[in-house]
């Protein structure tokens, strides 16, 4: 058996780039010029409706307004990522934590003065911008962007209620930095080791049964003690976003969601039935043909990512994965390798899991004039692995995006997982041909899961936030009440062959997208499912297919997610289309089938 893998050595971030520290003056000087410029812009009140009859100076007031609109969010956002990024590794440290939220605080002060901007060019009706745009060339850059911001108009409200919503945004985020501390602090006792969060998830892949059942008991104990705080969290959170939802007109509480990521609710509607009709074919039909290899009638909740050889899985150095992903992203376009490469070259990755370190993993854009910084929680295991390249799939579109600058390079969600989960599916091709045949059966295995995890799990999740904002219209739920809603939910995505023992109910409890980002969860599934079609077209023609890849991640939010993927042949607002892509893990699961 393997030695326990040691994380002793792996990187972590240094975020001087940014600011030395707490006390770093550049900060204020910072906030200083983020409000001065909200104050530059501050002048401009007034004139876009003033001048809505002269479209060329129309234009200059836009163009102008816009260029200092995105130089402030430049000053404030890297301020913000600085305080996000340092509390995100140390949230045991209350220090951290104040000065994030004094920092939300502060933002949003300043954020005040430009508030008047974006509900003044909405006050100007189609053919006045139109104008105002082909008068003024400069201007006409900004299209992209002034169509996110026109989509809002229907749910924009008054000046006043709008700058009430902004002043008590920090307040609200304390929720979710109760939810965060919360877990964050979470540890038990397992085997005689203390382990936190993010390694009683990874203790639950084991090849020990026994550990994986320890590791779940001890998980659920956990949540459960913490429960009562979590679901006050997530009760007060879903009230507030009912309220909102409720004075800017949205008629689902999924909206806002498909608003921001300029997606049609239409798709996500395909989208959701098109992996709800592949549960018994995908992921019912893999957990018991998995439950039979392992000589079950059913797999617990705690076996549904164990590896099938009981014998110490592989881990991979960070050297190892760190060869694989650029190896990996090379065969892609040198280009995405030579990017990826400057993350490791530079003090840019936080991989070291250690106490007061929140679990998950992301990589953080902060702006266009500053670069990404990439953050996981590494253990040596192969879904570590794929995780780097997911979160470098990332930092490469981040980077591609920054000559856009800031407001262009925003991506909608539904793209914006494009190049992670492609990364990652180039990392899995290249792990599956190095495979000997008896490794083909795990790593197999080990893709549907991550397929499963990623589409059918995200897609489960989803219907269990429109389940509970529904429910929650009704009256504060408990947390039994809400566990009831996710073993449910859980169970008809899972299908007959894993039981979920009574421990499970707390499970939701972890899952911070919830309680941060609501209704962010079918994005994976969007990318996920979309990024199958993108892997096709490579295969047809990787030659043509490179540099068509690379300009649709190098334009960010500039066109939507249905032009962007026309040149490649590709409508996802067809059924068909996620349908396509479910069968493709429908194939995998009939190679799996075959081998066993």
């Amino acid at each position: 058996m393997n030695a326990p893998f040691k994380t002793d050595a792996l990187p972590e971030w240094r975020l001087d780039d940014l600011y030395a520290d707490r006390e770093d003056p550049r900060i204020e000087a910072d906030l200083v010029e983020a409000e001065r410029l909200n104050g530059e812009l501050a002048k401009l009140e007034g004139r876009l409706v003033a001048t809505r009859d002269r479209p060329a100076e129309l234009g200059g007031i836009i163009d102008r307004g816009i260029e200092l609109y995105e130089q402030a969010t430049n000053a404030m956002w890297s301020v913000g990522a600085f305080g996000s990024l340092s509390a995100s590794v140390a949230r045991d440290d209350p220090a951290w934590s104040k000065f994030e939220s004094d920092l939300r605080a502060r933002s949003a002060q300043i954020a005040q003065l430009s508030l008047f901007f974006t509900l003044e060019i909405n006050k100007l009706d189609d053919v006045e911008l139109e104008a105002a745009l082909r008068a003024n060339t400069s201007a006409q850059r900004w299209r992209p962007w002034l169509r996110r911001v026109r989509a809002g108009r229907p749910h924009e409200l008054s000046s006043e209620l709008e700058k009430l919503l902004l002043d008590k945004a920090p307040a609200t985020a304390n929720w979710g930095r109760l939810s965060d501390e919360t877990l964050a602090k979470l540890s038990a006792r397992v085997g005689g080791e203390t382990l936190t969060l993010s390694e009683l998830l990874n203790r639950m892949s084991s090849p020990d049964a026994a550990q994986r059942k320890a590791a779940a008991a001890a998980l659920s104990k956990a949540l459960g003690e913490r429960t009562s705080t979590l679901a006050l969290c997530l009760n007060t959170l879903a009230f507030e976003k009912q309220v909102e939802d409720r004075w800017r007109k949205f008629d689902s509480p999924a909206a806002g969601r498909h608003l921001a990521n300029e997606v049609d609710a239409d798709a996500v509607e395909a989208l959701e039935a098109a992996v709800v009709e592949s549960y018994a074919s995908v992921s019912h039909r893999y957990y018991a043909l998995k439950a039979k290899v392992l000589g079950r009638d059913c797999l617990d909740h705690w076996d549904r990512n164990a590896p099938l050889d009981t014998s110490q899985p592989r881990t991979y150095t960070w050297d190892e994965a760190k060869s694989t992903v650029l190896e990996s992203f090379q065969a892609l376009a040198p280009q995405f390798a030579d990017i990826a490469r400057t993350f490791f070259t530079n003090p840019w990755i936080d991989a070291r899991p250690r106490p007061g370190k929140q679990s998950g993993a992301y990589s953080h854009s902060v702006t266009a004039t500053r670069h990404p910084f990439v953050f996981m929680n590494y253990m040596g295991e192969r879904r570590d692995v794929l995780t780097l390249a997911h979160e470098l799939g990332h930092a490469v579109h981040q980077t591609l995006c920054k000559p856009l600058g800031t407001l262009l390079a925003d991506t909608p969600l539904t793209l914006a997982e494009t190049a992670s989960i492609f990364g990652e599916g180039l990392v899995f091709e290249k792990l599956l041909a190095e495979a000997s045949k008896a490794e083909r059966r795990g790593l197999l295995a080990g893709k549907i899961e991550d397929g499963i995890n990623t589409v059918v799990r995200q897609i489960a999740f989803h219907r269990f936030e429109t389940r509970f904002h529904a429910a929650r219209q009704q009256g504060e739920l408990s947390a039994d009440e809400i566990g009831g809603l996710w073993v449910e939910i859980m169970a008809e995505s899972l299908g007959p062959a894993v039981r979920l023992d009574k421990g499970y109910r707390h499970y939701w409890a972890y899952i911070s997208h919830f309680v941060h980002s609501p209704f962010y969860v079918y994005a994976y599934a969007f990318g996920d499912l979309l990024v199958r079609g993108l892997m096709e077209k490579r295969r047809e023609d990787p030659v043509a297919f490179a540099p068509l890849y690379e300009k649709l991640l190098a334009g960010g939010g500039a066109k939507t997610y249905v032009e962007a993927l026309a040149v490649f042949g590709l409508n996802p607002r067809e059924k068909a289309f996620w349908a396509a892509g479910m069968r493709q893990l429908e194939r995998l699961v009939d190679e799996f089938e075959a081998l066993v």
